[in-house]
């Protein structure tokens, strides 16, 4: 008798995390799985991929997704004993998920009803438990269905209910498969999801310990997240050669870096002081030639910021990239680290003169101060920009900007003063002043730089954290505070990110 092919028998169980590929799978299951309730948007999965990729898992079974659940991580004492799903998830896009949190929150489990009996569910909340030892997290939270509940709600109330299904007398098919894995009952909240007619909108709040939690004395309860902003306003005035550029470049680094700042924020476009000894009168020229000190530009930020331990926002510079000039804005991490951001909004005078071509990539950057976003100058004034960056994480938007009139500087200020009440971040805005009157179309210079904050009790009256005197050349250093941010955001006069209706309008970003 021949080998028996054992190839022909296998089906290939595979719980991993989902994946971008996997969300019209993901909308459909949940279609499937909750008829009458509304699935996640694709808008929503992608913020939970930006949010907290570990938390959203998935379970494959021979090529078809069979089972999900999603998570996020909140410290859970800060929430109302009575909060709802909307309230815990800000509305399902899990923007308040807190990295520096002690709760492991699960949102969603669900399971294709053909392939129930097969422990798909007990499979996931296995999962989630190794999510939260690997994370060394307090415990496991969730808000828990009542299915059944309905079938009762004529004869007995939601607690006299639970503790029925509690001392299995009643079968709920949530309540029931959440007691038999270890979790237990703190309380039951009403109200939580509006769409959940089956359990009355009520829901039972579950708890899993973990055992293996290993208090830190590094994590603890913040009360100030201060972060330190130098913002420079700088002087256009002719010179010599590239060193006597770096020197002063290097004297506001050390400005910045003996306020024991975490960011030094320069200029847009602050490298065409250079073209004031190139003697090229061409503009579109004047540019090709300025790219040429692109390395040397990279080089002396990377070893400034190293340096002085300082994160730099090193202003822009127009690069060439395979035959097309960018305005690019860089961010010099103090531990030697580079990342860069496309201006994708090009004004009609650098099309003009210069022939800049532009970005179409909206990023949110990692530092030791948390999430920050760049948008150069004329990108602060599309709010879908700010809208975007903040959907990634963002806490802080800086601008650096150029603008030769007062006109053209209201815009860019009055945009990121806008940017941070709509969005509750803080903008920092930092411009050019001075002239340059050798140059062409960059002889005149107009600024007051400016850092910014939403307007609630907790922030600057003004919503203003310092600015400079118009039109002379200085610094201004500001703390901005995003424990205080983190907190205005969810208990805040207004909550204008918690009160968004996604229901009537969204954004929709092209590049995923």
């Amino acid at each position: 008798m021949s080998k028996i092919d054992l190839s022909r028998f296998e089906k290939r169980i595979i719980i991993r995390n989902i994946k971008r590929s996997d969300f019209e799978e993901i909308i459909a299951l949940q279609n499937i799985c909750f008829p009458g309730m509304n699935p996640w948007t694709r808008s929503q999965l992608e913020s939970h991929l930006e949010q907290f990729p570990e938390g959203q898992i998935c379970v494959e079974y021979d090529g078809q997704i069979i089972g999900s659940c999603s998570s996020l991580i909140v410290n859970f004492d800060e929430y109302d004993d009575k909060h709802t799903w909307d309230d815990i998830t800000d509305e399902g896009y899990i923007t308040n998920h807190n990295p520096e949190g002690y709760n492991l929150y699960g949102i969603e489990v669900m399971v294709h009803p053909d392939f129930r009996g097969m422990k798909i569910g007990k499979r996931l909340y296995e999962a989630r438990k190794d999510l939260a030892r690997r994370l060394n997290l307090k415990s496991i939270i969730i808000g828990g269905r009542i299915p059944f509940y309905h079938k009762h709600a004529d004869k007995m109330s939601p607690r006299q209910y639970v503790e029925q299904v509690t001392l299995h007398k009643i079968y709920d098919p949530v309540l029931s498969f959440q007691l038999m894995n270890g979790f237990t009952l703190m309380r039951i909240n009403p109200g939580y999801l509006p769409d959940d007619l089956a359990s009355y909108k009520f829901a039972t709040l579950m708890e899993w310990n973990n055992v293996d939690y290993k208090a830190q004395t590094k994590r603890h309860y913040k009360t100030a997240f201060p972060v330190r902003i130098c913002v420079v306003q700088y002087m256009m005035k002719r010179i010599e050669s590239f060193e006597e550029f770096a020197k002063q470049v290097e004297y506001y680094t050390d400005v910045a870096s003996d306020a024991k700042s975490d960011f030094a924020v320069f200029p847009e476009i602050f490298t065409t002081q250079l073209m004031s000894f190139l003697n090229e009168k061409s503009p579109s020229k004047a540019v090709q030639r300025l790219t040429t000190f692109t390395e040397e530009y990279i080089q002396l930020f990377t070893d400034l910021a190293v340096k002085y331990n300082v994160n730099i926002i090193g202003g822009s510079h127009f690069v060439a990239e395979e035959g097309q000039v960018y305005n690019i804005a860089y961010l010099f991490r103090r531990d030697g680290t580079i990342e860069k951001q496309y201006k994708i909004h090009i004004t009609p005078n650098e099309r003009k003169w210069w022939g800049i071509s532009r970005g179409d990539e909206v990023k949110v950057f990692d530092t030791d101060c948390g999430k920050i976003a760049i948008q150069i100058c004329y990108d602060i004034e599309f709010p879908e920009l700010a809208r975007i960056a903040t959907d990634k994480g963002a806490k802080i938007i800086f601008t650096p900007f150029c603008t030769e009139d007062r006109q053209g500087y209201l815009r860019v200020r009055y945009c990121a003063q806008a940017r941070a009440v709509e969005n509750q971040i803080y903008t920092v805005i930092a411009g050019t002043v001075g002239n340059l009157p050798q140059t062409e179309n960059m002889d005149i210079q107009y600024a007051q730089s400016a850092i910014f904050a939403p307007s609630d009790f907790e922030f600057a009256r003004d919503g203003i954290v310092g600015e400079c005197n118009p039109n002379i050349e200085m610094v201004i250093i500001g703390d901005v505070d995003l424990e205080i941010l983190r907190r205005q955001r969810q208990s805040g006069t207004v909550r204008q990110l918690k009160d968004r209706r996604p229901d009537v309008y969204g954004i929709d970003y092209k590049l995923k």
